[in-house]
């Protein structure tokens, strides 16, 4: 056979921007060996006639660190077209981590990304094959995983490795700044693709307390970053916060020589129309040749919340007890009518930027034994009852012992400056949050909304620059080797999709995590096939592969596949 797999008849879109055109694609050993015309046979053939060939799509920015280590087939990414991931973003990871510190990484996960404990503690299990970083990517390849991945080291596990309970809670010393830099090094020389750290303010952790990166000052964020100086690659990728912004963010590029990526500019996030200064300042430093690239989200961003954990809310200063207490403390919390006030006072909306206001952009998603309420907006059923929408929800969630569920947009939800962000030459599409908030929201079908929604309905992007952005653009920028381009020599990620038909699905509460948790998720509508290095994965949105057999996803160490 010439070819181990062909495609035909489809229409190649190469991920460079460049014009579809019809042709043919021929696979053999895992890469491309033909392109446009693709003659002679093939053990497999794949007609995509009426089809859109494309390179597999690039998700920079995940939270699998540890779902990948019970979840070999990482979804539900591949569902949506997605070949290639990054993880460990904001900071976070569960390497390196010592055998003492196991349970405090999971319940700062808990707290910071939204996963259940009970699922962390029975997926991971109680002997984590790994304690290093380097042992950690040694662990995933042993076990094989369904896509590519690649990996940053973060900030916290590495902090929380060399200053214990304490990380937290004070700045480095000059010794342990040096060791935790040997333990980026460390990472960096074994494989990682970056190093990634926060300032984000709703990055509260266990007990609420400040994640440890909060805790470090700038000089030794540089000084950590610095290894990748010395290594002379990868990318450093930073949430946004208090004394780490733009102009800081430019004096990390210059300080390391590598490009910054930062999570994330949101339509909303800082006004109306606050996003064009920060556009501008980011074309300036581009002339300058600094890489400070944000990242911006094709979806709004809606989150459901039970008050059981209000991570919307964890950054206002009246929820810092809150945060602290437990299920009981919590109770307590929310009856008290100046806790109660005191939350109004945060959320009025004349502070106008983030989550003010947020009972207007509010549904009353589920509540036990009132199904009636399903659905209906807070604010229409606070009118109803003579009530301030923020009583209403507490009470709600009082007389449910906190398990009614409520939904908000947050933000990005104004589509004319969406696009904006969306078209900017400067941004980088990014934020699916894949992995974490599983049961507060589900962004992971982030790839084909964007061609579903801001191609097909809206017309705001032509269809090669959405592949351009969901392709070859994340994988420049995060330095993933030859990943995102169809070519002849590259490897043979590529999803086949139907223009006419490709959206994601509503989202669906599904209980498929360790333990019994929940989680949301969206089928993949008009997705055909996905193919991993040469080996097809999915085809007409069901695995083709046992996922206990061998799989055909590989470590991107370095951004790149080991020979």
């Amino acid at each position: 056979m010439d070819y181990e797999l062909k495609i035909v008849n489809g229409t190649l879109v190469d991920g460079t921007g460049a014009p579809g055109r019809r042709g043919d694609l021929g696979v053999r050993g895992g890469r491309i060996v033909a392109l446009g015309e693709a003659p002679g046979a093939a053990r497999t053939t794949l007609d995509a006639a009426g089809c859109v060939v494309a390179p597999g799509f690039v998700d920079i920015h995940t939270h699998y660190d540890a779902q990948i280590l019970w979840d070999r087939m990482l979804s539900i990414s591949p569902w949506h077209g997605v070949t290639t991931v990054v993880m460990g973003n904001c900071g976070f990871g569960i390497a390196p981590t010592r055998p003492e510190h196991r349970e405090l990484v999971c319940r700062t996960l808990e707290k910071v990304e939204g996963m259940s404990f009970e699922a962390l503690e029975a997926g991971l299990g109680r002997d984590w094959p790994f304690e290093s970083f380097p042992q950690y990517l040694d662990a995933i390849e042993r076990a094989g995983v369904a896509i590519n991945v690649g990996a940053l080291v973060g900030h916290t596990p590495v902090r929380l490795y060399v200053m214990g309970e304490e990380a937290s809670e004070r700045e480095a010393t000059p010794e342990e700044v040096a060791a935790m830099r040997r333990l980026v090094r460390e990472a960096i020389d074994a494989g990682a693709v970056g190093f990634a750290t926060s300032k984000a303010v709703t990055h509260v952790g266990h007990r609420g307390r400040p994640v440890p990166s909060r805790a470090a000052a700038l000089q030794e964020i540089e000084s950590l970053a610095g290894a990748l100086r010395e290594a002379g690659r990868g990318v450093v990728q930073a949430t946004f916060g208090p004394g780490l912004f733009v102009e800081e963010l430019a004096q990390l590029a210059r300080a390391t020589g590598r490009p910054v990526s930062w999570t994330a500019l949101l339509a909303g996030m800082l006004g109306p129309g606050a996003h064009r200064p920060v556009l501008r300042r980011t074309a300036e430093l581009a002339r300058e040749g600094l890489a400070v690239v944000p990242q911006v989200a094709c979806r709004p961003l809606n989150f459901e919340f039970q008050l059981e954990e209000p991570f919307l809310f964890e950054s206002m200063a009246c929820f810092k007890p809150v945060s602290a207490a437990d299920h009981a403390g919590r109770l307590r919390i929310y009856a008290d009518p100046g806790f109660r006030e005191a939350f109004k006072a945060a959320s009025d909306p004349a502070r106008g930027r983030g989550i003010a206001g947020w009972w207007q952009r509010t549904v009353i998603a589920e509540v036990p034994d009132a199904a009636a309420l399903g659905e209906r907006p807070l604010e229409a059923v606070a009118r109803e009852r003579g009530l301030h929408p923020i009583d209403l929800a507490l009470d709600l969630g009082l007389a449910t012992d906190l398990r009614a569920r409520f939904r908000v947009s947050v933000l990005n939800f104004d589509e004319t400056e969406v696009a904006e962000l969306l078209r900017d030459p400067h941004t980088i599409l990014g934020l699916s949050d894949a992995g974490a908030h599983a049961s507060q929201l589900c962004d992971a079908c982030f790839s084909t909304h964007l061609l579903g929604h801001w191609v097909r309905e809206l017309g705001v992007l032509e269809l090669e620059e959405a592949v351009r952005m969901l392709t070859s653009e994340p994988a420049r920028v995060f330095g993933l080797g030859d990943r995102g381009r169809l070519a002849v020599g590259a490897p043979a990620d590529v999803v086949v999709f139907d223009p006419a038909t490709v959206a994601p699905s509503p989202l669906a509460r599904v209980h498929d995590l360790p333990a019994g948790a929940d989680r949301l998720v969206a089928e993949a509508r008009g997705i055909e096939a996905v193919i991993v290095n040469g080996t097809l994965l999915r085809r007409a949105g069901k695995d083709v592969l046992d996922p206990s057999g061998p799989l055909p996803g590989r470590v991107l160490r370095g951004g790149a596949a080991r020979a």
